[in-house]
């Protein structure tokens, strides 16, 4: 069937009216129009009425399949495509090439249908010279415009006078998906979301009055979609019309997603997709009140979560975390707050409930998470410490309260494991003050003001001094002297046992570079530190490492202490840490041997050097009882090891050690642990001091 021009009528009008019209155009003489289609990818005319056929001279049976390039022959690929746009009409001043290869000035006005793909060219030729000129100067200031903003990447409303529109560009129509002649006018405002559009005729007014305009508003798509944009206006002003504005709208709609999601991920745990203790702290921030009651937390620490990791692996572990998660998101109260803290840790906020409440809810948790869950083909039943702490009158911040139902939770846990634990305010205190101590102790590590002291190690063969050990000490600004045992496995509870033990171990090396350049051979030969259970792994021979070569400090000047109880947590791993630091060249002692559990076959594969014996055995002596002392000296020697007797405090003891045949011997009543200067005043009065073997030996 013959296309004919598409044109739009209102639905109300009476077909034989849209009739007469199209048939008055297709038979018009002096009307020019042609249809032209997309044929592959090439623009073809496939109609054209009597009054094109009379202009253009071709017969009607010719201009079908005709190439519109063909009839336009001075428009490029480029400009063809401005021309026959799918968003607005069109309309240039050109030469038409007719059947007879003669060109007309014409000015050609392209319609596209509103599917867009087909459009009307209504062809009228040029009337004089003048005319031809000022249409021509007129077509070149359009192309101009299209080229800067019609074809822009940037969506651009023009208005001339008030908020009605006179020119849209492309971006526009297919940022809503419309025809410019849609929107024209005030058909644009239909665009904008009904909720925007108030704030949108504001800063419009705003322009208008010769200021500038920002609005955040949604777009409203052809399709049902919603974008959201920043449309930024601009005063204009066109003499003879009056104020209008220039409207730029950047779609900010993936950006906000991106943002959200960034948000969502900062706030949220992955795994589980629960709040993260960011988010919980917020949210506990936003509803505290001091001074109010009502709001609770419960803190929860599933119990023996390790076992599960360590017997089914780290995905079963996840699987686990995930299923606890779900029940207690089930199990909580419209508005409480689920959120993860870390590890297997979680926290439950809700708001106006009293301890009874907090408690009753904590009982309904234990029981849900009780329930079996198959994983990894086992059948585990998820059990979790508790700790409930609701607002009271001491509260003073968001903090504050976080902070109490983590005591409480760790109330409950040593109090066996799978209780509910409400806050003990006596137990509070002291945990508040632990806190404290382990922040002073961080600023402590990081100021160096941890010092150390040096305590001499005799050889029983001559008497001399053969070594010292490194003992760390800390002298706090308002408490004075805190003990080693304190601060040593607080430092291991808190995370503060790797910066503790480089910063012995690094002190330790340079004061023994120091005392070389001040004593030469007269100082100490060797220095011993202790390193703690929780620095026994694939690390410490890094940071041996890097201490040795930052003090340019042979390894042989160094020996390791690690407790036999260390050791033993886990055997294979050690022997593979002290393996490398015996290749290394670095001494290996055992420190408190004889107090731990040790297998006697599985000590004579470790690689170490020395066995200290605990004080507690050389302590016996005194009453008589030396069949522990002689039994761990006798065991060392038979293993090729020295031995160090600790806690020596007179010399009738010193006497009996050397007897039983220790090769070492320590403690205050031989020599007091001193401070780097005054050791290296010792060691410098010893060099001139002879020293006999320790049978009879003289007092220090």
């Amino acid at each position: 069937m013959t296309p004919i021009p598409t044109v739009t009528a209102d639905a109300r009008v009476a077909p034989e009216v849209v009739s007469s019209v199209f048939y008055g155009a297709a038979v018009s003489t002096h009307l020019a129009l042609l249809v032209a289609e997309m044929s592959g990818n090439v623009p073809r005319v496939t109609w054209g009425n009597e009054g094109a056929v009379h202009l253009l001279g071709y017969a009607q049976e010719d201009l079908r399949e005709l190439a519109v390039a063909q009839l336009l022959p001075s428009l490029r690929g480029g400009e063809l495509k401005l021309l026959l746009r799918r968003e607005r009409t069109a309309r240039m001043s050109l030469p038409v090439r007719t059947a007879s290869g003669v060109y007309t000035e014409c000015v050609v006005l392209c319609t596209p249908t509103p599917t867009g793909r087909m459009w009307t060219l209504r062809v009228v030729p040029a009337d004089n010279e003048q005319e031809r000129a000022l249409r021509a100067t007129a077509d070149a200031h359009e192309r101009r415009f299209a080229t800067l903003t019609e074809r822009s990447p940037i969506p651009t409303l023009l208005s001339e006078q008030g908020m009605r529109l006179a020119h849209v560009n492309d971006a526009f129509c297919g940022l809503v998906g419309q025809q410019s002649e849609q929107l024209l006018g005030t058909g644009w405002m239909a665009c904008i979301h009904p909720d925007d559009l108030d704030h949108v005729i504001e800063q419009v007014a705003v322009v208008l009055g010769g200021g500038d305009g920002e609005a955040h508003a949604r777009l409203l798509q052809r399709d049902g979609g919603e974008r959201r944009t920043v449309i930024r206006f601009a005063h204009l002003f066109t003499p003879g019309v009056g104020a209008g504005f220039v409207g730029t709208i950047e779609d900010i709609t993936e950006r906000l997603a991106f943002e959200a999601r960034l948000a969502h991920q900062a706030n949220h745990d992955p795994l589980t997709g629960l709040p993260n203790r960011t988010l919980l702290a917020q949210h506990v921030a936003e509803r505290f009140v001091r001074g109010q009651r009502g709001l609770a937390c419960l803190f929860l620490d599933l119990d023996n979560f390790k076992v599960v990791n360590d017997s089914l692996g780290h995905a079963a572990g996840d699987e686990l975390l995930v299923e606890v998660a779900r029940r207690l998101r089930a199990v909580a109260r419209p508005g409480d707050l689920v959120a993860r803290f870390g590890g297997d840790e979680f926290v439950v906020v809700c708001e106006d409930v009293d301890t009874d409440d907090a408690v009753a809810l904590a009982e309904r948790i234990g029981g849900v998470l009780a329930d079996p869950v198959g994983i990894g083909g086992v059948d585990v039943r998820p059990h979790a410490s508790i700790g409930v702490t609701v607002q009271a009158e001491e509260h003073g911040s968001a903090e504050e309260l976080i902070r109490d139902c983590d005591i409480a939770m760790y109330q409950a846990k040593n109090a066996g494991k799978g209780r509910i634990t409400v806050l003990d305010h006596a137990a509070r205190a002291g945990a508040r003050d632990k806190l404290r101590l382990v922040a002073d102790l961080r600023d402590a590590i990081e100021r160096r003001e941890i010092t150390l002291l040096y305590q001499p190690i005799f050889s029983t063969a001559d008497g001399s001094s053969a070594a010292v050990e490194a003992l760390a000490r800390w002298q706090h600004a308002d408490r004075g002297p805190i003990s080693p045992v304190l601060f040593v496995p607080l430092a291991e509870e808190s995370g503060l046992i790797g910066p503790l033990g480089s910063l012995v171990l690094d002190e330790t090396c340079r004061q023994l570079v120091e005392w070389d350049r001040l004593l030469g051979p007269d100082a100490p030969r060797r220095a011993n530190v202790n390193v703690s259970a929780l620095q026994l792994d694939g690390n410490l021979h890094a940071l041996v490492v890097a201490a040795l070569e930052r003090h340019e400090l042979s390894p042989s000047r160094l020996s390791i202490e690690i407790t036999e109880s260390a050791l033993m947590k886990d055997p294979g791993s050690a022997r593979a840490v002290l393996q490398q630091l015996r290749d290394l060249g670095v001494h290996l002692a055992i420190d408190d041997f004889g107090t731990g559990y040790s297998s006697l076959a599985y000590l004579r594969h470790l690689p170490v050097d020395c066995l200290k014996v605990d004080r507690s055995f050389v302590a016996e002596l005194a009453g008589g009882h030396a069949e522990i002392a002689t039994a761990v000296i006798a065991l060392a020697g038979s293993l090729g090891l020295s031995t160090v007797a600790e806690g020596v405090e007179d010399i009738q003891t010193a006497v009996t050690l050397a007897g039983l045949g220790a090769t070492y011997l320590q403690g205050f009543g031989l020599a007091q642990p001193l401070s780097g200067a005054r050791a290296a005043a010792w060691y410098a009065m010893q060099a001139n001091r002879p020293r006999p073997p320790v049978t009879s030996p003289e007092p220090t």
